[in-house]
């Protein structure tokens, strides 16, 4: 089948020109944002010789086709669907508004976080270096060691400003007013916010009413609040002010209106909301212990379907700046679940006799280790059901282990075998043993409970719609 073939044949198998809102492609993937996703005939779609898999993730159809191919299949799919071609983010804007309240909201905080990961992740690393080399003798108070400590909370110190530009984009604000916004909640003339277990020194009085004097260091939702509060001032001065004056005025009243809001009203109230969600979290991890794990790690690929795990990024930085806690212990849990999904695929490659998902299995068990999941959970265990349950039961048990065994990690965003680089020394054979035990029992339920039937094991449209969407 030659890509002109290949783009005939998917079209009709995607609701028609009709149904399609917009298209685009990534590297390996056609991506397809349609008006009624239920119009899909996924199982035809999956049967096509030149498609690898497909699955609905972030509002978008998105069917593997592989690197090179998918360019020839893409410019051949918009001239007979009669579309015209769009970048990837054109895609992801007409597939927010196919998403549902709380999908948009993940998907927004997703946009955010996942822009700053790689200097979170770098700070974090060093964070575990550091506290390994302190923990095994390693290295003693050296000044090289004082500098080294400086780099690796820098991310925290200043996160407000990292966040801050990064929300600039999605609030639609200017990304240097929001930094600078970011910069007065830090301020220096302001106590800093890690001090304030031994009281606050200081309060300023506006009409008969106090405010601390306290900075936002290591915080996250008080400047999420400010910079989507600064969106509004923004535009709301930018339909009032003269073009004349819009230069000098403008910028100049946004960021003094924002930060006196910030540090009188959106910062005390952030920090009390934002610190009720992370204690809530820590006390439950405490209390619950393994049970807490056993939930959290069975229930994340069901999750993952849903597209709300973007949204933890946000709960896992607050986590980690949280002077109190400075500890990340969802995302080991996180990384259970993500691991047994390729112990359920690699059971699926053994098991099937279907050449083509033998195909994508393979690959998509060991993408899992690397903390990548989609191609497994939509591509293959999804499709027999059984494999995806079995993943769920080895992320329970694996998610109860690591927290019975008090795993942690100092970063946000990376899980799988490139996890145990941001995981503590004194904790990585805990965190090794997890993956083990997750990846192993996944493996051995789907051998045991073996796949479904054959009908079962392309199902119907319906129902595989039904189960992306849930």
């Amino acid at each position: 089948m030659d890509h002109q073939q290949t783009a005939a044949a998917i079209l009709p198998l995607v609701g028609g020109a009709d149904n399609i809102v917009s298209a685009a492609h990534c590297a390996t993937r056609l991506r397809l944002v349609l008006q009624d996703d239920g119009l899909i005939q996924k199982s035809a779609l999956d049967g096509l010789e030149a498609v690898k898999g497909s699955f609905i993730n972030g509002g978008q159809l998105q069917v593997v086709i592989g690197q090179g191919a998918v360019n020839k299949v893409y410019e051949a799919f918009i001239e007979l669907a009669g579309v015209s071609a769009s970048t990837t983010q054109d895609n992801k804007n007409a597939a927010a508004s196919q998403l549902n309240p709380a999908q948009r909201f993940a998907q927004m905080l997703s946009n955010i976080f996942v822009p700053i990961i790689p200097v979170i992740v770098a700070c974090g690393l060093l964070m575990g270096v550091i506290g390994m080399s302190k923990t095994l003798g390693w290295a003693s108070d050296t000044p090289l060691l004082q500098l080294l400590d400086m780099f690796s909370n820098t991310a925290f110190v200043f996160l407000p400003i990292l966040i801050a530009f990064s929300a600039a984009r999605e609030f639609r604000v200017n990304p240097f007013l929001a930094a600078a916004l970011g910069g007065i909640m830090i301020h220096p003339a302001l106590q800093n916010a890690w001090t304030v277990g031994s009281g606050i020194h200081d309060y300023w009085t506006f009409g008969g009413v106090s405010f601390a004097k306290v900075g936002y260091q290591g915080t996250v939702l008080p400047i999420l609040l400010g910079v989507w509060v600064m969106g509004y001032i923004e535009r709301g001065l930018r339909r009032v002010i003269p073009d004349s004056l819009d230069l000098i005025v403008r910028p100049f009243l946004t960021l003094m209106l924002s930060g006196v809001i910030c540090l009188t009203v959106i910062g005390p109230l952030g920090r009390v909301v934002g610190n009720g969600i992370s204690f809530g979290l820590l006390a439950i991890y405490n209390t619950a212990g393994p049970v807490a794990g056993l939930v959290f790690g069975g229930l994340y690929s069901t999750i993952v379907i849903t597209g709300v795990h973007h949204s933890f990024h946000a709960i896992e930085a607050g986590l980690l700046s949280n002077p109190s806690i400075g500890k990340n212990f969802l995302l080991p849990i996180w990384s259970m679940a993500n691991v047994a999904q390729g112990g359920a695929a690699l059971a699926v490659f053994f098991k099937t006799q279907d050449a083509k998902v033998k195909l994508i299995a393979l690959p998509a068990a060991l993408s899992c280790l690397l903390g990548i999941t989609e191609a497994a959970i939509f591509g293959v265990n999804l499709r027999y059901i059984k494999p995806f349950v079995a993943a769920a039961v080895g992320g329970a048990l694996g998610g109860a282990y690591v927290v019975f065994a008090k795993v942690a990690m100092t970063a946000i965003g990376v899980t799988g075998i490139p996890g145990i680089a941001i995981v503590p020394g004194s904790l990585m054979l805990n965190y090794v043993i997890g993956m083990v035990l997750a990846f192993g029992s996944a493996f051995a339920l789907t051998w045991v409970l073996g796949l479904a039937g054959k009908k079962a094991a392309k199902p119907t449209a319906e129902a595989a719609v039904k189960a992306e969407s849930v």
